[in-house]
């Protein structure tokens, strides 16, 4: 989009307000709201905030940043529309005082150079999101329970399904915004959904998802309900899951991980970026589950990838190869939740299949069994690792994984450590009511 049809669309939407929305390491958004009259200002990239209050910036004494605008993130919000006067957002990147220093602690920013990285080895990353949630009631005071609005289940007709006028306002404000949806359904757990959207670049992916969890929260709010993407809200219950599909394209515009000649229809390429997934998986899990609550839901049992494997056709391993060829083939990584920062997900993802090609891995043997029914002697001898059980030991993992720092930069790797450690930290000292419930009576 250029700057001119940004200007008719204000003009023609009567856009009085305007929010520059950028994310934190930890994939909150965040925005600047400015009126009519300083909209070109901030079209120009003119626009200062305070950098030192954001988590994983700056210091105090570094705080002045400016935002620079993306003209192709900007879009009039559908539900801002009242009485004529409309709203809209663009997505920016962050720079240093100086307005011409990309900072390199910007998560956007990050993953512009990583792409940036892959462009010179040949590749553009196509990725495609599939981000479950919960819809839940809220009680009298508007506060969020965990109590579910529907005893529906997965692909339940409508008639059981009391959030479906709610995902079809979602869906129907996504499309006004320039999503293309594929599919919606009701997942497996009561209260839970997921809608579909069609893969893009992955910039632009990561873009859409932070919007596509901004626009759930809030047109779920205006239903009375509090939609959550914590993965694990309520104990006994399937998570929500992000899965991540996944693909390289060569310079050309044919798909990277093709070739027609294969017995399973992937190239050699395809095969090295599933090694270099494997390889590094334990090592990028605090980026692609970075809550505490994460590992609650990477427990067998649930239908959540707990083994580091790849199928073509087996859905207990960590990474699945869907049947689509052609154009279409990819690698569905499945162990992601929706609480991730996409942009540095992507980033860890894109680089550890980097990894893979760079140095001409061979991926383990496909596992095309059920892995949750493998004995400890079967998993052993398969070679098979277990993903990190805690949010402290997908740290440590981190930590001395060979790619992470490069991947992350060190600003984000070093405050991105630093925050989840406090994290745990705060966890690990918490009384809990399960401690409560069973030590306080007895000792």
């Amino acid at each position: 989009m250029t700057r001119a049809q940004i200007m008719k669309s204000i003009k023609d939407k009567n856009v009085q307000f305007f929010r520059l929305q950028f994310i934190d390491i930890n994939g909150i958004m965040k925005n600047v709201a400015v009126p009519k009259s300083q909209i070109e200002k901030a079209l120009d990239g003119d626009m200062m905030f305070d950098g030192s209050s954001i988590d994983g910036f700056v210091r105090i004494n570094e705080s002045d940043m400016y935002l620079k605008p993306d003209y192709n993130t900007f879009t009039v919000l559908p539900w801002r529309i009242k009485e004529g006067v409309s709203a809209a957002r663009i997505i920016c990147d962050v720079y240093m005082s100086d307005g011409k220093t990309p900072f390199h602690g910007c998560p956007r920013v990050n993953l512009k150079r990583v792409l940036a990285e892959a462009k010179k080895m040949g590749f553009t990353m196509n990725v495609g999101t599939e981000a479950e949630f919960f819809l839940f009631k809220r009680d009298e005071n508007g506060d969020a329970t965990t109590t579910t609005h529907d005893t529906a289940g997965y692909f339940t007709v409508d008639t059981d399904d009391e959030g479906i006028d709610c995902r079809r306002e979602i869906i129907l404000v996504l499309e006004k915004m320039g999503f293309e949806i594929e599919a919606s359904h009701h997942e497996v757990a009561e209260g839970q959904h997921e809608i579909n959207f069609k893969y893009a670049d992955a910039l632009t992916a990561a873009d859409n998802t932070v919007t596509f969890k901004w626009v759930v929260k809030t047109i779920a709010k205006k239903y009375g309900l509090h939609a959550t993407f914590m993965p694990k809200p309520v104990f006994g219950i399937n998570g929500s899951g992000m899965h991540t599909n996944q693909s390289l394209f060569n310079l050309d515009g044919s798909n990277a991980f093709y070739d027609k000649k294969d017995k399973m229809e992937l190239s050699k390429v395809a095969y090295q970026y599933i090694a270099g997934v494997t390889k590094n998986a334990r090592g990028f899990a605090a980026v692609t589950n970075p809550l505490v609550n994460s590992y609650k839901r990477l427990v067998p049992g649930y239908e959540a990838p707990v083994y580091v494997a790849w199928s073509a056709i087996n859905r207990s391993a960590l990474m699945r190869i869907p049947a689509a060829r052609g154009m279409s083939t990819r690698v569905e990584v499945r162990c992601p939740d929706p609480t991730c920062n996409p942009y540095l997900a992507f980033a860890m993802m894109l680089n550890s299949g980097l990894d893979g090609i760079k140095n001409k891995l061979a991926p383990p043997p496909s596992t095309d069994v059920n892995i949750y029914q493998m004995t400890p002697g079967q998993m052993r001898k398969a070679k098979i690792k277990s993903m990190p059980a805690s949010l402290l030991e997908a740290l440590e993992e981190l930590k001395k994984n060979s790619i992470a720092k490069e991947t992350l930069g060190p600003h984000i790797f070093e405050k991105y450590v630093e925050s989840k450690e406090k994290e745990w930290d705060s966890f690990r000292i918490h009384v809990t009511d399960w401690e409560l419930e069973n030590y306080l009576k007895i000792y």
